[in-house]
């Protein structure tokens, strides 16, 4: 297949703004000059298709990750706050990543005001964004089928669906990523540093939204660009390093201001012990993620290749991805694209070293490899959603792989791998079906029903268009229904809390994934949550669930929190902390980020979240939260169940907790404990 050329504007004789209008309203609707009349509106189509899919209903999960959403509220009501990530306006403590995805949010709140819909709109946005680069990156030197057929798959990636409509930072995270493969591919290409230099600044923009797992991508940028490059190798070398310096730049300014600034002028780092930004990149979401060593997490893991694997986030393994809730999140074109991926090379062996279309193969495969035994491994915190990091990677591998095969039908032996691979997608969906047995029983049913008719038109031998296009229709039914369905469900089902997960319950989620209602595999289970909650104190899903072992109090309005979800606020409640809550700095003080949350969301003041997200961050410590009470700086403490001291983290909150039960009388609102810090026990 001859390959394109880049996007050009065709601009028509004269040069009046009308003409210039004129001209950009044609390349969008039209597209290059050389592409065909079905092409633009193809996309048009299929990016109104993403944001529709991707904005429908978008406030059911109410305040989704309350942990983002409050310190979302707090940057839009003060700019210290949103400069650090502050959990609250007060500005005591920040969440435990970089605010970069804080920001997008922060700033949606101020133009939209604070509601479920402002919180999540920039998520949306980024998953139509990170569907357009991808298209962009694959139609450069592949069809605009293959593009199509990349957004498409990317589009429909269940826990796509799911992350891109929620306000965790791993929908900045893809974006990002995808940014980064577009323009190293755009170096290869004509081997202009200014490509290499963007790339970096994607990758250290990245390390401002989740840290090191953005570090994931470079393998893949450096092997790729180093062997593809046009230029001799020592010059290859020479912009590999400007894309260093590009994302040290772009990284390390916010990191040297956070470095520089004293500790008692800016918010402790939250997720540390030692109130150093540092120590969290590297300690807690850095090689303690790969180790399972984090000071201060919410329960150990266990070391990589251990018996058993890890004890609290599901075994490691190879196959760790296909097991359990993990394999209906991402990996339903998996083993094709394995598959694909060897085609494809096969397919490019005689290309030059600088093709790039070996060299877009190539740099979505590593990716994948990479990021794949990554997750497969690590022995750390490791949640299903996480592997939204895969999607384009996949997405990105298949389209390339079936359209090199399409290419090649004519061919018996492109027909016999295509029947196949058609036939083994089907019979993995059959298994990951069955995970959720109770849910549409018979869809496996007709996937393979539709596998095995297209996998026989797949080995006619092509003939009439007509045809050709029937097969490819009935091949991609049969792929792709499954995850349809499963990003169908996930899109009408309300997701809150810490961990969630894509699709229907699984048998044998746990601590490892997540629930759709907030807790693991949508029940109670290690960390069983209490109720999720929605903006107003409403809990998405009408009912509360039963509290585990590390959960807060059960019930309905006035429940306390826990760990992974925020407390549902009732309107007395409300009325009691926000009374007078311009004379404190604090209206509350509550142990867990999460538990803060829902107070500060439903008072629009600041909560203190003592402890941070996992209370066992030593902010404050007790001498210091006993000087802001003798200063009135506080006016209620919250009571409720915290953890405090975890796999060697700080037991601050425990002391603080039992220092206000001894010293300050307890009341009861609306279910809660509350603790009057204005008035000792003893007058």
């Amino acid at each position: 297949m001859a390959t394109t050329t880049p996007d050009t504007l065709t601009r028509p004789a004269g040069s009046g703004l009308l003409n210039k209008v004129s001209a950009a309203a044609r390349w969008i609707i039209r597209g290059r000059a050389d592409s065909a009349i079905w092409e633009r509106p193809t996309l048009l189509g299929l990016l109104a298709i993403t944001a529709a899919l991707y904005l429908w209903n978008l406030s059911e999960s109410g305040w989704a990750n309350s942990f983002y959403s409050a310190a979302a509220q707090a940057g839009s009501v003060n700019w210290e706050a949103f400069f650090f990530g502050s959990s609250d306006a007060a500005n005591s403590i920040t969440v435990d990543k970089p605010p970069m995805s804080l920001w997008f949010m922060a700033l949606s709140i101020k133009l939209f005001g604070l509601s479920s819909f402002s919180i999540l709109l920039p998520e949306a946005l980024m998953g139509v964004a990170s569907v357009a680069v991808l298209y962009a990156t694959l139609r450069r030197r592949f069809s605009a089928g293959t593009a199509v057929l990349g957004g498409a798959v990317l589009a429909l990636t269940p826990v796509a669906a799911l992350m891109f409509r929620f306000n965790n930072p791993d929908a900045l995270l893809v974006l990002l990523m995808s940014l980064a493969v577009y323009f190293t591919l755009r170096g290869v290409e004509d081997g202009r540093i200014r490509w290499v230099i963007w790339a970096g600044v994607m990758v250290g923009f990245g390390f401002l939204t989740k840290q090191l797992q953005v570090f994931l991508i470079l393998p893949a940028l450096i092997a790729v660009y180093s062997w593809a490059s046009p230029h001799r190798l020592g010059r290859r070398i020479l912009h590999l390093l400007a894309g260093l310096g590009a994302l040290l730049v772009s990284a390390g300014w916010w990191v040297a201001i956070v470095e520089l600034v004293p500790a008692s002028m800016r918010p402790y780092i939250g997720g540390s012990q030692t109130n150093d930004f540092l120590e969290l990149t590297f300690g807690y979401n850095g090689f303690g993620r790969l180790t399972g060593a984090e000071t201060g997490s919410v329960t150990g893991g266990g070391a990589v290749g251990a018996a058993g694997g890890s004890r609290q986030w599901g075994a490691t393994g190879l196959f760790r991805l296909f097991e359990n809730e993990f394999g209906g999140q991402i990996t339903w074109l998996l083993p094709a694209a394995l598959v694909l991926a060897l085609v494809g090379y096969l397919v490019l062996r005689r290309a030059p070293r600088t093709s790039v279309r070996r060299a877009t193969l190539s740099l979505f495969v590593v990716w994948l490899m990479v990021t794949a035994l990554a997750f497969s491994f690590m022995a750390g915190i490791f949640h299903a959603y996480y592997t939204v990091a895969l999607a384009p990677a996949i997405a990105g591998v298949v389209a390339i792989g079936a359209s090199l095969l399409w290419e090649r039908r004519a061919a018996l032996w492109a027909r016999i791998v295509m029947a196949s691979l058609v036939l083994i997608t089907a019979f993995w969906a059959w298994s990951l079906l069955n995970e959720a047995p109770t849910w549409l029983p018979a869809l496996k049913v007709v996937v393979l029903i539709l596998a095995v008719v297209a996998a026989g038109m797949l080995l006619l031998t092509p003939r009439a268009r007509s045809l050709s296009i029937a097969t490819a229709s009935m091949a991609l039914a049969a792929i792709l229904l499954a995850p349809l369905a499963y990003t169908i469900e996930t899109v009408n089902t309300a997701h809150t809390g810490g961990i969630v997960t894509a699709g229907p319950t699984v048998a044998g989620s746990g601590f490892g994934g997540g629930g759709r209602g907030g807790g693991p595999g949508g029940a109670p289970g290690v960390f069983g949550p209490p109720n999720g909650t929605a903006p107003g104190g409403t809990a998405p899903g009408g009912t509360a669930q039963n509290p585990g072992a590390f959960g807060g109090r059960a019930g309905g309005r006035g429940g306390a929190g826990g760990l992974l979800n925020a407390a549902s606020v009732g309107s007395a409640l409300a009325a009691v902390l926000e009374k007078n809550a311009s004379s404190y700095t604090w209206v509350a003080a509550a142990v867990g980020s999460n538990s803060a949350a829902g107070y500060q969301l439903a008072t629009g003041d600041p909560v203190m979240p003592v402890g941070g997200f996992n209370g066992s961050d030593p902010s404050p410590t007790l001498a210091e939260f006993q000087t802001l009470v003798s200063n009135g700086e506080i006016h209620y403490f919250i009571g409720g169940d915290s953890i405090g001291g975890s796999d060697g983290g700080s037991n601050s909150s425990s002391t603080i907790a039992s220092w206000v039960a001894s010293n300050f009388t307890a009341t009861t609102v609306d279910g809660v404990t509350l603790y009057d810090l204005s008035v000792a026990a003893n007058g």
